[in-house]
């Protein structure tokens, strides 16, 4: 008897077509992830900058800041600069409303 030393065409392309359905399975859900990151990387800013608020307030005896850039421009409270949105990649993407002192992202779904 004589020893196979390969593999046929047929066993190849079953390979690859396996290949090809993890692929189809994996890459939507790969970008999908690195959306939400975005988006939970932009909360998690909002998060910070109105704790940074808070924390402005209870050291100014409960006066808030007049304006998002007195906080962001302020290294005490961002020594590494202003946070900047994930999605657009600018720190003017973030407001402050005067009347609840609290940030929101112009990006739509934020």
């Amino acid at each position: 008897m004589r020893k196979r030393n390969g593999f046929t065409l047929v066993e190849l392309l079953i390979v690859v077509l396996i290949l090809g359905a993890l692929a189809a399975i994996a890459v939507p859900r790969i970008t999908e992830s690195a959306a939400t990151a975005k988006l939970n990387g932009c909360a998690t800013n909002i998060d910070l900058m109105n704790t940074q608020i808070e924390l402005y307030a209870a050291n100014n005896d409960g006066t808030y800041p007049a304006t998002l850039a007195t906080i962001t421009g302020d290294t005490s409270y961002f020594p590494g600069g202003a946070p900047v949105c994930p999605t657009t990649g600018l720190s003017t993407s973030y407001s402050m409303s005067a009347t609840t002192k609290r940030v929101s992202c112009s990006t739509t779904g934020h």
